[in-house]
Order: C-alpha cells, then structure tokens, then sequence
C-alpha cells in the first residue's frame, strides 16, 4: 500500500509538471527534460507512467477535463428557472476562463489546422470528448426549458451548439488584440449581452 501511494505521488508530480510545461510551451515545443526536472525525477522516471509524450498530454488533458466538468456539473441548482440556470453555466465558463487562460488555450490548439497535424487521435478524442460533455449538459437544460414551456420546441443539441461557438468565439476575441479592439465594451458586458441575446431566441415569442 504504501509503494502504491508512492507510486501515485509520483504519477501526480509528474502530471502537475507536465501541466505547466504543456500550458506554457505547447504540445510541440514541450520538452520532457523539463518535466522530469519540475517533478524531481530521473526522465527515464516517466516512461514507467506514460509511453510517450502524446499520452502524457492526453493524461494532463483528460484530468483537467474531468474536473471542468465536474465543476460544470456542480453549477445546475434545479431550484432555478432554465434561463437562470443557462445564464449561471455561461457565467461560470467566462469566469473559469478569466482564471485559467492556459487551460483554455491548450484545447484552442487543436483549432488550428497546422497544430492538429503534430497531434496524435488520442489528443482530439480527449479534447471533442471534453466538448460533447459540456454540451450535454447545456443541451440538457434547453431540453428541460422545452419540456416546461419556457423556451419554443428546437432541437437542444444544435442550440448548445450555438451557445458553444458565440460564447468561445467572444472569449477568443481578448486573445487579438486587433479584435478585441473592435469592441465598443469589455468582454464580460458584450458576453453576457449575446448570452441573452440567445436565451430570449428561445423563448416561445420567439417562433412567432
């Protein structure tokens, strides 16, 4: 048991390391050298938990989905009405975006046509895998706004599409400044705008 625990920590230090490394350098430039050495291990240490520098992107990836997730999760109080409760998920992910920027920009990487090349399948499973959870759970609730009445009969799974493109499509934005500038206010007041912007196309006024 306590060889297993060991074990673990080593695992968690070699995955914390790599967090930091991969967040700052990217998939490409990361250099396990210098994960091992974050770590406080031999690098021939962390070929005995991953087989490659891809599966440990995968692993660092994967953790970091499931507890996004999870704190997604966290967000739906069913006491809320639909729209509240869509309002509270959308203001959850901006704010988790202005506090983990890095972890953002790992999963843009797969966005660019260029960087998806040097990434292996593993990778952008994990990264659409991520996607369609946080979707689900979004669609969830505009299925349950149609079931209450609250928003006009559509398909949920589009819709949480639609969320899912404005919404990163804006935080994207503050990475350019070229466009972040076109902007006539900060981010946050422009997201929460187009957040209501969508929610009140749903709405049963809306088909009208």
């Amino acid at each position: 048991m306590e060889q297993l625990g060991k074990r673990e920590a080593s695992r968690r230090r070699i995955l914390d390391s790599a967090r930091t490394v991969f967040f700052r350098e990217g998939f490409e430039a990361a250099n396990l050298d210098e994960v091992a050495s974050l770590a406080g291990v031999a690098k021939g240490t962390i070929y005995r938990y991953f087989e490659s520098k891809a599966e440990l992107y995968v692993a660092v990836l994967v953790h970091n989905a499931d507890a996004f997730v999870s704190r997604m999760r966290n967000k739906i109080d069913p006491s809320l009405s639909p729209d509240k409760q869509i309002k509270r998920i959308g203001l959850f992910y901006f704010k988790h975006y202005c506090e983990n920027r890095e972890y953002f920009r790992i999963f843009w990487a797969i966005e660019n046509q260029r960087m998806i090349g040097g990434l292996p399948d593993a990778v952008v499973r994990a990264v659409t895998d991520l996607w369609s959870r946080c979707l689900q759970i979004l669609a969830d609730q505009i299925t349950r706004g149609v079931r209450e009445g609250c928003f006009r009969p559509c398909d949920p799974w589009e819709m949480a599409n639609i969320f899912w493109i404005v919404a990163n499509g804006l935080i994207q934005t503050e990475e350019q400044p070229e466009r972040s500038g076109l902007r006539a206010r900060e981010l946050e007041g422009v997201f929460e705008s187009a957040m209501e912007v969508l929610i009140r196309g749903l709405g049963p006024e809306a088909s009208a």
